[in-house]
């Protein structure tokens, strides 16, 4: 049995911690909201993300962030945009030994600093994994069988977490490539978004297979560009993540994406679904290509819906009009 603490209390937080205590694990989920705590204290769960799913009597529930201190595992499950205020809020009283594993996917607005690399300069004296692949939280918590990697740059930590956190339903692969694992949790988002627009125009099967195909060449385009091993996104972390984003009704950059294909405003469609990390990603994936010299056409055409308001059925003539060429290229897979 080990202890763990659990940083946010979303659906994706609430499943690890189901998961967890069903493992037998010691685990303590914190949240900012008191709201949201009372809400699972009285009803045993949390019907806007997980409905359905009860929270073990056995998981404490608590908004004191102190009670990091002591815990054998902090797994960090905030969005992207809040993880380095997180972290910096749990430095004050989490110990060096305490091993930190952070599920977001992202990029950091502005820095466009990888999850891993924000929650390094946050946690410095801390051991750093991350936790990604296909996983939709809706399935993780009512014990479908579920694969996903864990990607540390210590082989022993990410062993350490995979006996961690391990169980019959929930297989945990390791990988050292922890830029690589964190560039296809994030660019995925990016893709299955552009996927959801497709899908509101109603386009086809096809269309799909091309964008998911095309989508994995940018993202082991700009991984290569900035060092990542391009095998990682033949993995749990890039085609397998790109896949279920992309054709999952529980994924939110999908849902997002049929609404604005459908003619709904990005801004309101993301204000429909809630949390769509590939709505800012996009922006920062678009930026990071550029300042790499990378070619993505399809994150280009979904920034120019996203932010430039051009038509969806634009972008995708657009797409389909770009000039000729040979589908194998050097850089794709190290071939």
């Amino acid at each position: 049995m080990s202890k763990i603490m659990i940083l946010g209390a979303g659906g994706f937080g609430l499943s690890i911690a189901i998961m967890c205590a069903g493992a037998g694990h010691d685990v303590t989920v914190w949240a900012r909201s008191r709201e949201k705590l009372d809400e699972i204290r009285e009803t045993g769960e949390l019907k806007a993300k997980l409905p359905g799913c009860k929270v073990p009597e056995s998981v404490r529930l608590t908004d004191d962030i102190g009670e990091v201190k002591g815990k054998e595992l902090a797994v960090f499950c905030v969005p992207t945009a809040g993880t380095r205020s997180v972290c910096e809020k749990a430095a004050e009283f989490i110990e060096p030994q305490t091993i930190v594993v952070n599920t977001a996917k992202g990029l950091e607005n502005g820095t466009l600093k990888t999850i891993d690399v924000v929650t390094k300069e946050a946690l410095p004296n801390n051991p750093v994994a991350i936790l990604t692949g296909p996983s939709h939280a809706e399935e993780l918590a009512r014990g479908i069988p579920t694969t996903v990697v864990v990607a540390s740059d210590s082989p022993e930590i990410s062993k350490r977490v995979q006996q961690m956190l391990m169980t019959a339903n929930l297989r945990v692969y390791s990988n050292e490539d922890v830029l690589g694992c964190e560039l296809g949790g994030s660019l995925k988002n990016v893709i299955a978004l552009a996927a959801g627009v497709c899908d509101g125009l109603g386009l086809g099967d096809n269309t799909k297979a091309a964008l998911m195909t095309r989508g994995i060449r940018e993202i082991s385009s700009l991984g290569q560009a900035l060092g990542a091993d391009p095998l990682t996104f033949a993995g749990l972390s890039g085609i397998g993540d790109l896949i279920v984003t992309c054709c999952s009704m529980h994924s939110r950059n999908r849902r997002a994406g049929i609404l604005i294909g459908q003619g709904v405003s990005p801004e309101e469609a993301v204000r429909q679904v809630g949390t769509v990390e590939g709505y800012g990603c996009t922006k920062n994936a678009y930026e990071l290509a550029k300042k790499c010299g990378v070619e993505m056409p399809i994150t280009e055409q979904l920034y120019s819906i996203l932010f430039e308001g051009r038509k969806a059925k634009e972008a995708v003539g657009a797409l389909m009009q770009r000039p000729s060429r040979p589908e194998t290229e050097q850089d794709f897979l190290n071939k």
